[in-house]
């Protein structure tokens, strides 16, 4: 026992300063729960590495009084609060050389109990309906998302590419919201993906991929809001393209939480200029600063909490939110899954009319290299049907009558088990529709081609 409080307590020193707090900051009385870490390393997940190499913990705000959630943690942080306002998710470590575990507690702290017994690090828990959770777990070096029963037992893996994936929100649809490298697999440039609770349809939430986007969280509006380079950004319905939000200067961490009121709270870091005296006075002294801000776009901003010796990240309220639609799975007790493409010409990438003549489909194999499934003919209207392995990495190369690539995909996407798949086109944006047409390559055959193994040498499958 002693050995553990003295872990805790040489993890959580740097609590002992008070940070500054604006103590009359919500006139709605909430509860804020937050998480403060002398050092926050915002993208060390996207190599699989430790946000909070130096430790953190879970406060809880209430009208200007903190205290930390649990005392004999040695770390806390990625508090999520229940659909109900009434539990508490979190991932934690009793001890320093513990791995990160996901819990639960009361607000109060009472009623813990561990929900995971990984072996590695499970982090960044999320509620689901029904009595479940989707968390990240460390797998082979890398983190995979799974999605388990509250009451514990073995994980779903949804993520099946050569990569780290972390959620940071579960959409009022139902759908899983993550961040992932870009290209998915293969890219050290963060971006937003989503996928159903039983691991099917993954799609990137927009093909806007000029910027790195982060920490997506859905606001009362639908829109997401997330951490960009140099500010916060947003999608929103009607646009296909990120919109940059004119935020007070600073550096945002994103996970952004919205009050009843429409009002944010968002973490951010700025420079603030010091009245204490330089020896040498050539320009005002300057700190870093972070802070958890209280702020509505186009509005000014107050400051909830201040200091310049730690970080606050992942804001939450403390209070009731409404339940996402529950997810029914469609998948079938297969051992693959089957894709179809409508028009493969239906693409942001520009196509000559009749110019693409096959597909080929790529898996990994077990060195990490592509390894070549087989191939199949793109009929006139730009239509193919694939029946593909289920529950690892794929890829997809478009080829000319000529046999040379047209377009071949930078990063990975997966199918799971039993899932079918229809896609309007190659990379074509979520906002359009489908002809209303059946498509050459069904009105041939209904039976997909086969590329559940490898092909050695190509073949091509199906006719024109």
């Amino acid at each position: 026992m002693r050995a553990r409080q003295a872990a805790a307590a040489g993890a959580i020193l740097f609590l002992l300063s008070a940070p500054k707090v604006l103590r009359s900051w919500s006139p709605e009385n909430l509860k804020l729960l937050y998480t403060v870490t002398p050092r926050y390393v915002h993208l060390a997940w996207i190599t699989a590495g430790e946000r909070f190499p130096q430790g953190a913990q879970i406060l809880v705000l209430d009208r200007g009084q903190r205290r930390r959630l649990l005392n004999d943690f040695a770390a806390t942080a990625d508090p999520e609060v229940s659909f109900d306002g009434k539990r508490i998710l979190f991932a934690g470590k009793r001890g320093r050389a513990d791995h990160w575990q996901i819990w639960e507690v009361s607000p109060e702290g009472g009623d813990l109990r561990r929900i995971t017994s990984c072996r590695t690090d499970c982090v960044r828990p999320f509620y689901l309906p029904e009595e479940r959770l989707v968390y990240s777990r460390k797998v082979g070096g890398r983190f995979v998302i799974e999605v388990a029963p509250m009451r514990g037992g073995p994980g779903l893996a949804l993520t099946y590419f050569p990569g780290n994936a972390l959620a940071t929100d579960v959409l009022r649809d139902g759908r899983i919201l993550f961040q992932a490298g870009y290209p998915l697999g293969s890219g050290a440039k963060p971006e937003m993906y989503t996928v159903y609770s039983d691991g099917s349809g993954l799609d990137s939430y927009r093909c806007d991929h000029g910027k790195g986007h982060y920490s997506g969280r859905q606001v009362g509006s639908g829109d997401i809001v997330f951490a960009r380079d140099g500010g916060l950004g947003r999608f929103t319905s009607p646009s296909a393209h990120e919109m940059q939000i004119s935020a007070p200067a600073g550096e945002y961490a994103g996970d952004v939480a919205e009050l009843p009121s429409g009002e944010w709270v968002v973490s951010r870091s700025a420079d603030r200029t010091s009245s204490e005296p330089r020896k040498k006075i050539e320009a005002p002294n300057r700190q870093r600063v972070s802070e958890l801000i209280r702020w509505k776009p186009g509005e000014r901003a107050s400051v909830v909490i201040s200091d310049s010796g730690s970080h606050f990240v992942q804001p939450r309220p403390l209070a009731p939110r409404p339940v996402p639609n529950r997810h029914p799975s469609a998948l079938h007790d297969w051992s693959y899954a089957n894709l179809l493409c409508l028009n493969a010409y239906t693409s942001k990438y520009k196509f000559a009319e009749g110019s693409i003549g096959a597909v080929r489909l790529y898996t990994q194999d077990n060195s990490g290299r592509a390894q070549l499934l087989g191939s199949a003919n793109v009929e006139k209207d730009g239509s193919f049907y694939l029946r593909t392995p289920a529950d690892q990495p794929l890829k997809i190369e478009l080829l000319d009558r000529n046999g040379k690539t047209l377009k071949k995909e930078a990063g990975w996407f997966w199918l799971r088990k039993g899932e079918q798949r229809i896609c309007v086109g190659c990379h074509a944006g979520p906002e359009v529709a489908p002809e209303n047409s059946v498509p050459i390559v069904l009105q041939r055959s209904t039976i997909a081609a086969d590329m559940t193994r490898p092909s050695t040498p190509p073949s091509v499958q199906g006719g024109h």
